[in-house]
């Protein structure tokens, strides 16, 4: 769903960028002030799983793939802030390192994927504190909801940005974002189930060499080793952008070495991806781990 440049016409980048940069400093704000903070590793570490996840396109439809967004489970396992602000640095290193979503429309990426997409995860959030009470069948229903959701919302708030822009009527891009989206919420939904159930046992809960140590080993198998064979059709928006010819090749505003997840200096399509994504991994756990300890994370000892 990572919209690249020259999709967006018009006042929606700004706009959109402003939009952004208000609720990042807001998380940001909450994050320094937040009495439940988690180490800057495992703030860290769940964002390398979280990029790496993103990577695994899975076909859906058509001709048609998905991927995970992962704003939910981050919420679930950082708190809100922190959470936000996991997706906001994996949405950026995608931009900057990949080209993956184009830097004119980044604020827009922000706001659909960490900002829209975190609305389901905070009231989750919110519930679980409440009622903390709840049955594991009765949570990981409210999870699989709440993913569902997230990914729906993302797509609506990308529909309406390609409306506004004068891209599309948005009478044709809303149902059909809103389509495929609804599809790809359901992998999204099993996805977050599964990891949150994982990684929120009370024996890693209670381990942080284990809370720690299962996202980074996780994220480099994807990285390194599943991301080649990731699907290669087009995911819902590029689908729906094909299907209503609003798809234009033309070059992005900013071109990284490392464009569509390869590394230049090897040539093998396999190997390629595969450094690429461990690359990301890497840069990904580097930047969220200083920005943890910019956050005064602690730097628990593993």
């Amino acid at each position: 769903m990572h919209i690249p440049d020259h999709m967006l016409n018009g006042a929606i980048c700004p706009v959109t960028a402003i939009v952004s940069v208000v609720g990042v400093a807001s998380a940001t704000y909450l994050a320094v002030k937040s009495k439940e903070k988690p180490s800057s590793l495992k703030f860290a570490a769940i964002a390398a799983l979280i990029f790496a996840a993103q990577m695994m396109n899975f076909p859906v439809q058509n001709g048609t793939s998905g991927h995970f967004l992962g704003t939910t489970l981050a919420i679930s396992l950082l708190g809100i802030p922190f959470g936000i602000l996991s997706v906001v640095m994996v949405v950026t290193v995608q931009c900057l390192v990949f080209a993956d979503g184009g830097l004119s429309v980044l604020g827009a990426n922000i706001l659909n994927m960490a900002i829209a997409g975190a609305i389901p995860g905070i009231i989750l959030n919110f519930i679980f504190k409440n009622k903390p009470l709840l049955s594991n069948l009765k949570k990981s229903l409210l999870i699989f909801l709440g993913s569902w959701l997230s990914i729906v919302l993302a797509s609506s708030f990308c529909s309406l940005e390609l409306g506004i822009s004068g891209t599309i009527s948005l009478l044709k891009v809303f149902p059909a974002m809103i389509g495929i989206h609804s599809i790809i919420g359901i992998f999204e939904g099993i996805i977050t189930v599964v990891l949150f159930s994982v990684l929120f046992t009370q024996k890693i809960q209670k381990s942080e060499k284990l809370s720690i140590g299962i996202p980074v080993i996780a994220a480099g198998i994807i990285g390194l080793v599943l991301s080649p064979f990731a699907n290669g059709f087009p995911d819902g928006l590029e689908w729906i952008a094909e299907k209503y010819a609003f798809l234009h090749e033309s070059a992005p505003y900013f071109v990284s070495p490392f464009s569509d997840y390869t590394f230049p200096i090897i040539n093998n399509e396999i190997l390629t991806t595969s450094f690429a994504g461990l690359l990301g991994v890497i840069i990904t756990f580097i930047l969220v781990l200083s920005l943890g300890l910019l956050l005064n994370l602690k730097l628990k000892k593993v």
